[in-house]
């Protein structure tokens, strides 16, 4: 004879009222958007990582394990004294963030407004279009994070950060993926029809910046003609301030200043800017 199980009734889920959701969504809007954000990487996990990941460690073992071999290994004193592998690693770790910024705050951008309008959705919610951009921001700076920490293993794992600090690089690299990415994204919520402006950004502006800034030789070897380019780029910044936390390269601490001055300043200016563009942009 079996034993009746006695069991309690559940207790009912009830939702939270429109007015309760509607104060969680005003305090927290910003966060969730970039949950749903970050649910959509999700589903292209694999090519994040391969992209974000994968490629710039492809350049770190071409250039710093091959071309390192061609570098004349008596002339350590040009690359601050450190090997050639140290010397490009902060500037590959930041040249990956950038490289994502201009992809994550273009074409998403674009999505978002004119393609499949994800942004109308929560907008006709609690939702402000200034949560909307805070959340898709909050998303993109996770993923820097993340592939930024991931990569700097790898270039810990190769020996090509010395320093105890060289952890700093990782807030660095997503400092200048911001520097960079903020004011393209205010740029992209102006645009509204693709004619090829984010390609010409990538070719015009993404490589010459990568080329230009200092990444695979100092700046100050490069011809003046090309110098400038490095000294308004986000990824000269970037690699400096890298350098410097990554294994102790020399430079004036006024410097120093001037580069995170810089890039905070970008960062800043490009938010302002997305921010207001946003909300024109939903308003009309």
């Amino acid at each position: 004879m079996t034993e009746a199980i006695q069991t309690t009734p559940a207790a009912a889920l009830r939702a939270h009222s429109p007015a309760v959701s509607a104060a969680r969504a005003r305090r927290w809007g910003a966060f969730y958007y970039a949950e749903q954000v970050l649910r959509v990487m999700k589903g292209y996990g694999w090519t994040i990582v391969m992209y974000g990941v994968g490629q710039p460690v492809a350049y770190l073992f071409a250039m710093g394990v091959g071309l390192a071999t061609l570098v004349d290994t008596g002339s350590t004193a040009a690359f601050g004294g450190v090997s050639y592998l140290a010397f490009i690693a902060p500037a590959l770790l930041v040249s990956a963030a950038v490289m994502t910024a201009a992809n994550e705050f273009t074409f998403p951008v674009m999505d978002g407004f004119k393609w499949r309008r994800v942004y109308y959705g929560p907008h006709a919610s609690p939702l402000t279009p200034e949560q909307i951009a805070a959340g898709q921001i909050i998303a993109v700076t996770v993923r820097f994070v993340l592939q930024s920490a991931i990569y700097f293993g790898v270039v810990a794992l190769f020996g090509a950060s010395p320093s105890g600090w060289g952890w700093v690089s990782i807030l660095v690299a997503t400092l200048a993926g911001l520097a960079f990415g903020l004011p393209l994204m205010a740029y992209a919520a102006t645009v509204k029809d693709d004619r090829g402006q984010f390609a010409m950004v990538m070719r015009f502006i993404v490589m010459p910046l990568f080329l230009f800034s200092g990444t695979f030789f100092p700046l100050d070897t490069l011809p003046l003609a090309v110098r400038w380019i490095g000294w308004i780029s986000p990824i000269w910044h970037g690699t400096e301030l890298g350098r410097v936390f990554s294994y102790g390269y020399e430079e004036a601490p006024l410097l120093t200043v001037v580069h995170i001055v810089f890039l905070l300043g970008l960062a800043v200016a490009g938010w302002v800017l997305t921010r207001r563009l946003f909300a024109k942009r939903m308003a009309s």
